[in-house]
């Protein structure tokens, strides 16, 4: 078979990972070729392609980034853009797309997949880790290491100079991270979007725990995180050419607030891109190669507009439809854990 792979979205830590698992098991058992299409969906708009095979995806294993590269481009915004990619697929004889992404790059696979473009099968990655189907999605465990190292740190800076620290982590829609990070770190408070925070309630806490001679505090907050509509005023967050807001710092606003209802110093660290950048963890190589393995074989079961997905310590195929459904939120129960520590 000719199978192409595409890498879509914003980068992640462990996608070499899954290229070079497709390509390790295409290339020696099935006896496949693989054209990895450069900057996702760009590449098959404009054929421009590299051929994969097992000798040049050498050393890649704990490489960071694509390869390949990666856009948001995607064929449904332009006019011609479905023609091009008809074209590009017809061209070159692929027999099926494996499309690595998350919820925006997967939906656009299964929609290539349904109007008949080119068979998909579906490969999670987010650091988020907010695609349904899938308890863990790759990248995530990478990304909280991050997180939970970096707050490791700045506990001491706190402790030593009396501080109250807001550690701003990615998370548009969801918190996994902030909350995943903020219970492995002992964070003081963590705010995460599925909950609107009250801010008074958290400079109080942070009050409370000073009092009684805890002289440091680590928030986390979710770059999602919302505050009680009328609590506070947020500036309008700008739109980029995808329509995604480019959000950011809510960091900066909690702590001009915690300093100015509590009277205690306070200091900002977004993390930003640093978390997804980077050499990917052991669990996320392990995971990454799972996933590619299991994807050629999907497309060699022609379980064509599936995904590929962890359930029960296994790696399972779902439907494609079923995991970009809605997106996956913390778990209520796990948010209660959290919430124990807090003042």
């Amino acid at each position: 078979m000719r199978v192409g792979v595409l890498t879509g979205g914003g980068d992640c830590p462990g996608l070499n990972a899954v290229l070079r698992a497709i390509t390790r098991k295409a290339e020696r058992e099935y006896g496949d070729e693989v054209f990895g299409f450069l900057d996702g969906w760009r590449g098959v708009m404009e054929n421009d392609y590299e051929v994969l095979t097992v000798e040049g995806m050498r050393g890649t294993l704990p490489r960071g980034g694509t390869i390949l590269g990666t856009s948001r481009v995607t064929p449904y915004m332009s006019s011609d853009g479905i023609d091009q990619a008809k074209a590009t697929i017809t061209e070159l004889g692929i027999d099926a797309l494996i499309v690595i992404g998350g919820e925006g790059t997967l939906s656009c696979g299964l929609q290539i997949h349904n109007d008949g473009v080119v068979p998909v099968v579906g490969v999670p990655k987010t650091i988020d880790n907010d695609i349904g189907g899938t308890e863990l999605t790759f990248g995530f465990d990478t990304a909280v290491d991050i997180a939970t190292e970096a707050i490791d740190r700045l506990h001491t800076t706190a402790e030593s100079h009396d501080r109250v620290m807001v550690v701003e982590v990615m998370g548009r829609h969801v918190g996994h991270i902030a909350l995943w990070a903020g219970i492995a770190g002992g964070a003081t408070m963590t705010l995460i979007p599925e909950e609107p925070f009250d801010i008074q309630a958290v400079a109080e806490a942070v009050s409370r725990r000073h009092k009684h001679g805890k002289y440091s505090s680590i928030i986390v907050v979710a770059e999602g995180a919302q505050p009680i509509p009328g609590t506070i005023e947020l500036a309008d967050y700008s739109v980029d050419q995808f329509g995604h807001q480019r959000l950011g710092g809510i960091g900066s606003v909690v702590a001009a607030e915690l300093e100015a209802r509590t009277g205690y110093e306070t200091r900002v660290t977004v993390l930003g891109h640093v978390q997804r950048g980077g050499t990917p963890s052991a669990f996320d190589r392990v995971l990454c190669t799972w996933f590619g393995i299991e994807a050629i074989d999907a497309v060699h079961e022609k379980n064509f507009g599936s995904m590929v997905a962890l359930q029960s310590g296994e790696v399972v195929q779902m439907p494609l439809a079923d995991a970009v459904r809605e997106l996956k939120t913390v778990n209520p129960r796990l948010h209660e854990v959290a919430k124990a520590f807090f003042p």
